[in-house]
């Protein structure tokens, strides 16, 4: 029988619960994360030994211990399961947490934030997800993961600065320990258990892949991209909640709806630009304009002291950051070779905890020698180079990757079929699999003629 359209794109009541639950648990996790962004920079001087460098440490130690730990985490979880790996990380970032809350030096905290990465899960959360969903509902399963993300992060700048104003760092470190509690309360009571586990390659990390994705142009392009991203970032709430504090004389207490408004409105404002580069395929002129208006934010923030530019600077340097964000991770879909995106995501990610890392030893380390004009100067000629690499970036064609049933007996048969068909752009068989990946152009394709392929037994 063959499955509709509608049909194959709809969540099973598992597949909703395992989305959800999973989706859960990341933002809960990543909130714990964010919520030391910012406001660590107002109170960090309370603890014992406390400088500008070992500050830009702890905001960045933990994307060290992440990138790190992030792909042998997700192999391991290969050979014994992902809950096991899951909850184990988990109780790293619960033991790290509380470290952190009853650290009196920033040698403590930084410490504590270094546990808290070493709990690097991510990928295994993401190899779950393709467990527990249907191949042809992965990609949805992955915006919602995504999204979660994106939601944390709004949260986290919100609540942050209410939870510091009313009970310190170590009430926002023993917020984080609970929510990992709650994290693991979701291992065993909301993600469905199952033993009918589907497999995708193109979610596992391969590591006889790794060198030829790291000498790929078009990816390395991408990930000195999300390098900077988030290197710029960690950099910048070094010294952003400061100068909210101190040079624009707004109250701790009322830094959330700072962070609301300006996280809130970059959102919206950045809406437009993700659907139009997507629609009229303009992705490279709207990612190239993203990255100049970050760096023209950097050099007016360097040098402007009117408390009007310096938020109306914060503001298009939000909404520049979550148009990249989103931006990123959709064109390395499109450009990463077919069967090969686990092991792409992987370097992707290692790399954009690696920025993390930077970013916080630099913002320190600037504000420390060169002072707040000097970070924000520094990171201006950083984005500076990464302009000129966007430019040199080809714009994505409108591929995506679709997954179809193949018998083992009449492989060279699909391949002679499918190969003909208007549209597709290249084509993987995974040798003991009946699964076939295929890259299509989404304006090309036919997807009438890929049905046949669509059945089941």
């Amino acid at each position: 029988m063959t499955n509709s359209p509608q049909n194959l794109n709809k969540f099973s009541p598992v597949e909703k619960r395992a989305v959800i639950s999973i989706a859960s648990l990341y933002g809960f996790r990543m909130l714990g994360l964010f919520m030391v962004l910012p406001v660590m920079s107002l109170y960090f001087d309370g603890y014992h030994q406390s400088s500008a460098f070992l500050l830009g440490l702890a905001l960045g130690i933990y994307g060290l211990t992440q990138a790190i730990f992030q792909i042998p985490l997700g192999l391991l979880s290969d050979k014994i399961g992902r809950r096991p790996v899951i909850l184990g990380g988990l109780l790293l970032f619960i033991l790290g947490s509380v470290v952190a809350a009853n650290a009196d030096s920033a040698i403590g905290v930084v410490a504590g934030r270094a546990l808290q990465g070493m709990g690097a899960i991510a990928s295994t959360l993401m190899a779950l997800v393709t467990d527990l969903t249907a191949e042809q509902n992965r990609t949805k399963a992955m915006a919602s993961i995504g999204g979660s993300i994106g939601v944390s992060f709004a949260i986290a700048m919100v609540l942050g600065p209410v939870v510091a104003s009313n009970y310190g760092m170590p009430g926002i470190f023993w917020l984080t320990a609970l929510l990992g509690l709650i994290g693991i309360l979701i291992i065993f009571k909301a993600i469905p258990k199952t033993h009918s586990i589907r497999k995708n390659r193109e979610t596992q990390t391969d590591l006889q892949q790794l060198g030829t994705l790291l000498c790929e142009p078009s990816l390395i392009r991408l990930n000195i991209g999300i390098f900077f991203l988030h290197l710029t970032l960690m950099a910048a709430f070094v010294v952003i909640p400061s100068i909210l504090v101190h040079q624009l004389s707004i109250n701790p207490d009322q830094l959330w709806w700072v962070y609301l408004s300006l996280l809130g409105g970059g959102f919206i404002a950045m809406l437009p630009a993700v659907i139009l580069s997507e629609r009229r395929n303009i992705q490279k002129q709207v990612f190239v304009s993203a990255v100049a208006l970050m760096t023209l934010a950097m050099f007016v923030l360097g040098s402007s002291q009117s408390g009007f530019i310096i938020v109306l600077m914060l503001f298009i340097y939000f909404a520049a950051f979550n148009l990249l964000e989103a931006l990123l991770p959709s064109w390395l879909s499109k450009v990463c070779p077919v069967g090969n995106r686990g092991t792409a995501m992987g370097i992707y990610s290692t790399c954009q905890f690696l920025g993390t890392f930077a970013g916080g030893i630099l913002g320190g380390w600037a504000l420390s020698t060169i002072g707040t004009d000097g970070v924000f100067w520094l990171l201006a000629f950083m984005l500076l180079f990464w302009c000129f690499v966007a430019l040199t970036m080809t714009s994505p064609k409108p591929l995506q990757t679709l997954i179809l049933h193949v018998e083992k007996t009449k492989t060279n048969e699909f391949i002679k079929s499918v190969s003909n068909i208007v549209g597709v752009e290249d084509i993987l068989l995974i040798k003991g699999e009946d699964l076939a990946y295929i890259k299509v152009n989404k304006t090309l394709i036919d997807l009438e003629s890929l049905q046949p392929f669509l059945n089941r037994k």
